[in-house]
């Protein structure tokens, strides 16, 4: 079972430990002690990602009168799950990380557009979706939230549950450590700007826990961590059967999507405890809707694009409007022929021990299993909102419709703005403008301008696969694009 690294009454007490503070909180002068490096930033990357609350009191009062999704709402956009990463100083410093002689009049737009995230439609001590003030035993501080990652905008309007696929998350969280003079996470969150490496993340965090969610020192479970995994929306859950990618686990699944809870600061017991909010904020996201397209719809086209859809796209991908169906399918990798490297990763002694904790013996609500599958192929997603979640294939790889439905037609090598605002989507193939580029980036390119380049030649980053347009005419494709619009 291995040996706890921190007693249950100190993690019960407080998730944030005493070594985790003295990095966050203390300006250090030396750097760490080698041997303290992966437990204390392997934490600290947990940190990240963790769900922890300053307080653990009764719930109000009020709260009680509202429906579950009301109450996850509340919970979801107006508390903090995580600890601060950083002090107040080290953030509203960051314009010192960008090599600035002084704070810019428009330090708040700038780092919005530096690691793309939004302005919230909603109440947050002037920081963008993502970035949310927390408290943690010595003050408040800056830390992240779920928005991060699934909320985003598009032709500048915010929407909560769009996957950020501008987002930055590696760039971010280098610079925030930076700022506050910390080391960088000791694993890699992201290959390819607008896609995140949340399994091999989720798997590393899992290294610290027993079965019962108990601490131990790590066992090592690795993952590839060039996925390139894109963020689907959230509104789509409610049509599934099954969830994530490779439709590897039961869409009425509540414990999954607290996997991100698993850093080592958080006890086990406090993580059981907080399923409840988890049941309410799942409840809310069974509640979101996808935005309406902006644009004008050419109805007549659309109508005959429908009858092309139906015939050629519906048994996977599902009928709309009264009376529509889906049938969260799952396509065996052989015949989507997407890139292979998340569907066919060896997680081997990762899943056995997921599927034997906590996490995996979750029931529903008549006491029967909710449990996962491996499966060696993607789940085709239902299409509600497909204008707004370019771009497209699991990992991110083709930038519009009009190149899914064309496989010959895809760009090796790309980049874009990474911008959402209307001059930046493309409403005639629908999904993102392109650069396309003759090659790669040089190997002595900064990193954070590598990510910007999607090279399709990388590991993880195939964009071959799902022909099944190739046979359309240029007008039925057109056709066909023009109805996915109304959905």
């Amino acid at each position: 079972m291995g040996s706890p690294l921190l007693s249950q009454k100190a993690l019960d007490f407080c998730p944030i430990y005493s070594e985790y503070i003295q990095g966050i909180y203390k300006e250090r002068r030396e750097p760490p002690m080698r041997e303290n490096h992966m437990r204390t930033w392997g934490a600290s990357v947990a940190v990240v990602l963790a769900a922890w609350t300053a307080s653990l009191g009764a719930e109000p009062r009020e709260s009680r009168t509202k429906t579950t999704a009301e109450r996850g709402r509340d919970a979801l956009l107006g508390q903090a799950f995580a600890p601060p990463i950083v002090t107040w100083k080290a953030y509203e410093n960051l314009w010192k990380v960008w090599g600035l002689k002084e704070k810019p009049a428009d330090f708040d737009r700038r780092v919005r557009e530096r690691y793309s995230l939004s302005e919230p439609p909603y109440p947050n001590k002037g920081l963008p979706m993502g970035l949310r003030e927390a408290s943690g035993l010595l003050g408040k501080g800056v830390g992240v939230d779920c928005m991060l990652c699934h909320a985003s905008s598009i032709t500048g309007q915010p929407v909560i549950g769009l996957g950020n696929s501008a987002l930055d998350v590696q760039f971010l969280f280098d610079e925030l450590s930076a700022a506050q003079g910390i080391p960088n996470l000791p694993i890699t969150v992201s290959q390819a700007r607008g896609t995140h490496e949340a399994f091999a993340t989720t798997a590393y965090l899992f290294q610290f826990r027993n079965a019962d969610l108990s601490l131990r020192s790590p066992v090592k479970y690795v993952l590839a961590a060039n996925t390139c995994e894109d963020v689907p929306a959230w509104w789509l859950l409610k049509k599934k059967k099954t969830m994530y990618h490779s439709g590897g686990q039961d869409a009425r699944s509540v414990r999954s999507i607290m996997s991100f809870m698993l850093t080592p600061f958080n006890s086990g017991r406090y993580i059981k405890s907080q399923e409840p909010t988890f049941k309410d904020i799942r409840s809310y996201l069974l509640t979101l809707r996808p935005p309406k397209y902006p644009f004008p719809i050419d109805e007549k086209k659309a109508a005959h694009g429908q009858q092309i859809f139906e015939k050629t796209c519906a048994r996977c991908h599902g009928t709309y409007g009264p009376g529509g169906s889906y049938p969260s399918k799952v396509v065996d990798l052989n015949v989507i022929g997407t890139d292979p490297t998340l569907a066919s990763c060896d997680i081997g002694d990762f899943a056995e021990a997921f599927r034997n904790s906590w996490f995996g013996k979750e029931k529903d609500d008549q006491g029967k299993p909710v449990s996962g599958t491996m499966n060696r192929g993607y789940q085709a997603p239902p299409l509600d909102g497909v204008w707004a979640t370019a771009p497209y294939f699991h990992n991110g790889a083709v930038p519009t419709v009009y190149h899914v439905l064309n496989s010959k037609a895809r760009p090796k090598v790309y980049t874009r703005s990474y911008r959402t605002d209307k001059d930046d989507y493309d409403p005639v193939k629908l999904g993102w403008k392109i650069t396309v580029l003759k090659s790669g980036p040089d190997a002595r390119t900064p990193a954070p301008e590598r990510r910007k380049v999607y090279d399709a030649a990388q590991p993880g980053r195939g964009n071959g696969g799902h022909p099944f347009g190739d046979k359309l005419s240029e007008e039925e494709r057109m056709a066909v694009i023009e109805y996915l619009k109304t959905l």
